[in-house]
């Protein structure tokens, strides 16, 4: 298993997110939605462009440059230009700290590639 630290559990308020590096794994964006916390790819999948600077609105995020939209817990492309997944990343929490598991996909991108939204 491989893990990235994402932030410290006291630092990403709820409502928040923000872009972590990670590694091997490239630049990730981690959420936090109201106290449960979700981290996916920070690069927009139609666009170059960071999903940290985008607006985050309930469960999506929205894409600074051509406003294509991702839901957080699943990584679904779900308004157009947006049509690639974005890929998530299981949450690994501790009392403290926030990891992601770089080698798993979350379990809310399985389901959702079994029935999609």
């Amino acid at each position: 298993m491989s893990q990235v630290f994402l932030c410290n559990r006291d630092e990403l308020a709820p409502g928040s997110l923000k872009k972590v590096a990670g590694g091997e794994a490239g630049d990730i964006c981690v959420y936090n939605l109201d106290g449960k916390y979700y981290a996916t790819a920070d690069m927009c999948t139609h666009a170059t462009a960071s999903l940290a600077e985008g607006d985050m609105e309930g469960d999506l995020i929205t894409c600074p440059v051509h406003w294509g939209q991702f839901h957080i817990p699943s990584g679904q492309a779900v308004t157009f230009p947006c049509e690639k997944h974005l890929r998530t990343y299981r949450i690994i929490t501790t009392d403290r700290e926030v990891f992601a598991d770089t080698s798993a996909e979350s379990e809310e991108a399985e389901l959702a590639a079994a029935s999609p939204i």
